[in-house]
């Protein structure tokens, strides 16, 4: 049974990693040089071993229904956790505006969802960013910079150069699940891989670590939805 999987090369990798992300898809990363054939021969060498993350229990189930909703009045969107009713306004806005419920500007049209998008962004900017300042000095590390970028299937990395890059859709979980997200991108800094050490680490930070697993086991599918 051929194993599909999809490259990514870079010169400043030293050593080749799999992985498999939560959407199941498998992920090389591998130093720029690193021909095909090498690549194939070690990912044959884990085929077991992938399979076995494939079928992890953390990693999504398909949703009962179809992802996605139309953006109308009445309907509702994610933030911090929770879910707020949209109504559409006709006259006297020209941008969003949260008041414990989302009022977006008839105007925007067929772009309000792209309005509602950017409106993300710049609450992830404005509320994520301060955080992972915030807990960086408490577990006393330095980071680079930190981005908030658009990654669909992750919450977070930590690159080779120490930066933090953290994924607006974030901004959609409660608090508790986006410090567990930054607490564990930032215990990278102290220790690279998922050893035991990393995870007392990040226990020892976040004590509530496995009730922010279980909310993005249960709930992460829906904040990669547009609304």
């Amino acid at each position: 049974m051929d194993l599909a999987y999809t490259i990514q090369r870079s010169p400043l990798r030293r050593k080749l990693t799999i992985t498999v992300e939560r959407d199941r898809s498998v992920v090389v990363h591998a130093p720029e040089r690193t021909s095909d054939e090498k690549i194939q021969q070690v990912v044959e060498s884990k085929r077991q071993w992938i399979y076995e993350k494939i079928g992890h229990p953390q990693k999504y189930k398909d949703l009962p229904h179809a992802p996605g909703k139309e953006l109308i009045s009445g309907e509702s969107a994610l933030y911090l956790g929770r879910q707020y009713r949209i109504e559409m306004v006709k006259t006297g806005l020209s941008e969003i505006q949260f008041t414990q419920r989302f009022l977006i500007p008839a105007i925007h049209g067929k772009k309000r969802v792209e309005a509602l998008r950017e409106w993300y962004i710049s609450k992830a900017k404005e509320k994520i960013i301060p955080r992972v300042k915030l807990q960086a000095r408490e577990l006393g590390v330095n980071f680079a910079e930190v981005k908030i970028v658009d990654n669909r299937y992750r919450w977070g990395s930590c690159t080779i150069n120490n930066n933090v890059n953290f994924n607006w859709r974030l901004i959609k979980a409660p608090v508790f699940v986006i410090d567990y997200i930054i607490i564990h991108e930032l215990a990278h800094l102290i220790e690279t891989n998922h050893t035991p050490k990393f995870w007392n680490i990040v226990r020892a930070q976040s004590t509530t670590m496995e009730k922010a697993k279980d909310w993005l086991k249960e709930n992460g599918q829906l904040l990669e939805q547009t609304i």
